[in-house]
């Protein structure tokens, strides 16, 4: 195991012990203008909320349904959320065609805190924050390691609140989100949501004890888990087929 693989088991460790046993709203929606008889909906900017708490971008009717289960400390998701989100959202989202859900494969306690800056502020900045802390994975993680190696592992014996806030803190998620507009009192009570951590551990639960997934990122066509797909050029073809 690499030396960020046994950092991240010590994530783990710290929150769960041992792995994980684990109607559509949009609260920040407000009526729009009329839009002439011509003019296509723009899907993208359609944000909704599963009764499980997972959020869903498009048209939740959309022909082609995908679902990601996704953990914001795998490279592989950082990857994929890179590479697909703009062609996802402009060739497909867009047009109504395609909806993607997001479940959380929560894998160890720093993917908690960052999971839960991500959600921070409800659907309508969801997807902008994954995208934007996956695009400073690198840093964050780095930092995360720094800081485990420096603290020797005493923030994973504090209360669960205070060591989320530890882990946010020394991995610098909290600079990230306060770049999006999030102040440290709102991170803060963000981290502390007892029912959205709730809604994680559920999440986790059902992908990797119910669904049992191989692994982050795993998807769902329609329904379907998708065999070998783990990037964009592999799931875009399967996207198309699904289409037809």
């Amino acid at each position: 195991m690499s030396k960020r693989g046994v950092v991240l088991a010590l994530f783990a460790a710290a929150l769960f012990g041992n792995a994980p046993s684990a109607a559509a709203v949009n609260p920040a929606a407000k009526p729009s203008a009329a839009r002439p008889a011509s003019q296509p909906r723009d899907w993208a900017r359609t944000v909704t909320m599963t009764p499980q708490g997972s959020y869903v971008l498009g048209n939740p009717l959309a022909k082609v349904r995908i679902v990601e289960y996704l953990s914001m400390t795998c490279t592989h998701c950082a990857h994929f959320t890179g590479e697909s989100l703009r062609p996802l959202t402009d060739n497909y989202v867009r047009k109504g065609l395609v909806s993607i859900e997001v479940r959380h494969a929560i894998r160890d306690s720093l993917d908690v805190a960052a999971t839960l800056l991500a959600r921070c502020g409800g659907a309508k900045p969801f997807f902008g924050n994954v995208e934007a802390l996956m695009a400073a994975q690198d840093n964050w993680v780095r930092n995360a390691v720094t800081f485990q190696e420096a603290d020797k592992g005493a923030a994973g014996k504090l209360p669960l609140n205070q060591a989320l806030a530890a882990f946010a803190h020394g991995a610098g998620l909290d600079r990230i989100m306060a770049a999006r507009g999030v102040s440290a009192a709102r991170a803060n009570a963000c981290l502390t949501n007892k029912t959205e951590q709730d809604r994680l551990v559920a999440m986790a639960q059902e992908a990797w004890s119910a669904r049992q997934i191989p692994g982050t990122p795993a998807f769902l066509l329609n329904g379907t888990l998708v065999a070998g797909a783990s990037s964009w050029a592999s799931l875009e073809p399967k996207l198309k087929d699904a289409l037809r």
